[in-house]
């Protein structure tokens, strides 16, 4: 039992958010909705989709399962510009797995002189998931997302350095939103 205060007696819903198969089996068997951190722990998202179809008790809650899926997306004019700007997030998981501090740094033009191989690919693998590129990149990885997670919403991170550039991205992810065919929920994260 949760006590909240402020807020006690607010039915605020309850979504479940998570990184594992367990906390997806969690989710279904409460009859929650269920939030995959996508963003950071790529490696669990499609075994945890359909655990948490699989494991979903109907509630008074909620009577069908409702997945959302949060997921690292950059949007720029042109993939090799969207490329440049996901060097800010790559840099961040960099100084992350090395125990540094994890502030945005600016985007660079190579991230090939700033790590060894085996950080490459433990930076690659975190960010896997990530969906980087001009609208019709950012379309094509939306839907194929959408469609291999049957997800019902899609919760958009983008760690661009420069607010500008973070705020150009999700004007062009809700652009690109309006035109796909299964339509999920996309929020942006401010």
């Amino acid at each position: 039992m949760v006590n909240a205060i402020p807020g006690q007696g607010s039915n605020v819903p309850i979504t479940l958010l998570g990184s594992s198969g367990f906390s997806a089996q969690l989710a279904g068997m409460q009859g929650l909705p269920f939030a995959f951190a996508a963003h950071f722990a790529p490696e669990h998202l499609y075994a945890a989709s359909q655990l948490y179809r699989e494991e979903f008790r109907p509630t008074e809650v909620l009577r069908k399962p409702y997945f959302m899926v949060a997921v690292q997306v950059i949007a720029a004019e042109t993939d090799a510009a969207a490329r440049r700007l996901f060097t800010t997030p790559q840099q961040r998981f960099l100084r992350l797995i090395r125990n540094q501090s994890v502030e945005l740094l600016p985007p660079v033009d190579s991230m090939k002189p700033l790590w060894q191989d085996y950080e490459r690919a433990a930076v690659v693998s975190k960010l896997r998931a990530a969906i980087v590129g001009s609208d019709a990149t950012v379309k094509a990885g939306l839907e194929e997302l959408v469609e291999d997670t049957a997800a019902d919403e899609v919760i958009v991170v983008t760690d661009a350095y420069e607010h500008a550039d973070r705020i150009e991205s999700y004007r062009r992810v809700a652009d690109v939103a309006t035109m796909i065919e299964v339509k999920p929920t996309v929020v942006v994260e401010a």
